[in-house]
């Protein structure tokens, strides 16, 4: 056992990704089933519909799981409450200040870890007290660091930096992946794309097959003047980029975006208005799967890695 498997109490240190419109209940007890962590990612996610979600959660899986927090999204307290009044062990939180909730939920038993994109981040969660942070580069889909410091560079500088256990995300959706990260410093990892193109995965199929149609240079991150965010080049993002040629302000960018465009793109199945938030990684994954084979698959690769390493003996 490493030190994430212990924290959580999981088979294998694989996170699956809290994503908003993806990782409903479904999604999360299959992770936990088969030997990872599962999140239910709440920002998408209405009170009531979240609160339903927790006790699918309970009643599909008896291993533990938690949830993923977005602190840039409305009914904050409602859904700390909500997670309190449900048992919820383990929370995530993320696009926020960790001192927030951190030293409450604390209290509270719970485990805290947080997001982070940076060194100088990833202190400030360790002061204010979380059991881990997930670090994560540039290359992640959905809302992301203004600072573009990728997976490769990011993992070393954080693991240099903190002394609690570190989780790498952004890139990875295979076996060779993880073991790159844990090798560079990382205690597991947290897989977001790869997770979101499963079976399981709550988002409309149209979208599952846009991940699997996204080839390199697919995707890119945007909109850094509001929240930034990876998204694939539909023509919603080319309406956004006539918008930067035009020298559009803030406020134009904000009335372009309006409402629920990333319920639109991922979980309705519109690939031309809609938000379609996805990693780079998107363009090796050429198939949905379901969160058994997935897991298997990376577990088998990661093995295999192992052993070819063992091979690159440069003396």
């Amino acid at each position: 056992m490493n030190k994430i498997t212990q924290l959580f109490n999981i088979k294998y240190p694989i996170i699956q990704g809290g994503m908003i419109w993806n990782s409903g209940y479904k999604l999360a007890s299959a992770v936990s089933n088969h030997g990872g962590l599962g999140l239910i990612g709440a920002g998408s996610m209405y009170p009531d519909v979240f609160r339903e979600h927790l006790i699918k959660c309970k009643k599909a899986t008896n291993k533990p799981f938690g949830v993923n927090i977005p602190m840039l999204y409305p009914n904050l307290d409602e859904l700390i409450q909500i997670c309190l009044q449900e048992k919820v062990k383990i929370i995530f939180t993320s696009a926020g200040n960790p001192k927030t909730y951190t030293e409450r939920l604390k209290k509270e038993g719970l485990t805290v870890v947080h997001v982070v994109s940076s060194s100088k981040f990833a202190l400030k969660a360790e002061e204010a007290g979380v059991d881990a942070v997930v670090a994560e580069g540039f290359e992640a889909g959905g809302h992301n660091g203004r600072e573009e410091t990728t997976t490769l560079t990011l993992i070393p500088q954080v693991k240099k930096h903190i002394k609690i256990p570190l989780i790498a995300a952004g890139g990875i959706a295979t076996g060779r992946a993880m073991l790159a990260a844990m090798i560079l410093g990382a205690d597991g990892v947290q897989i977001g794309s790869r997770f979101a193109a499963s079976v399981e995965s709550s988002s409309h199929e149209a979208f599952k097959q846009a991940i699997v149609d996204a080839k390199e240079g697919d995707t890119q991150l945007t909109l850094k003047e509001l929240a930034p965010v990876r998204l694939i080049k539909n023509k919603f993002y080319q309406d956004i980029q006539a918008i930067y040629q035009k020298g559009g302000s803030v406020e134009d960018l904000k009335a372009h975006l309006g409402r629920a465009r990333a319920k639109r793109g991922m979980f309705e199945g519109d690939l031309n208005e809609g938000e379609l938030e996805i990693g780079q990684v998107s363009g090796l994954i050429d198939d949905i799967l379901p969160v058994e084979t997935i897991i298997k698959n990376i577990i088998s690769e990661y093995q295999e890695a192992i052993t070819a390493v063992k091979g690159f003996d440069l003396f």
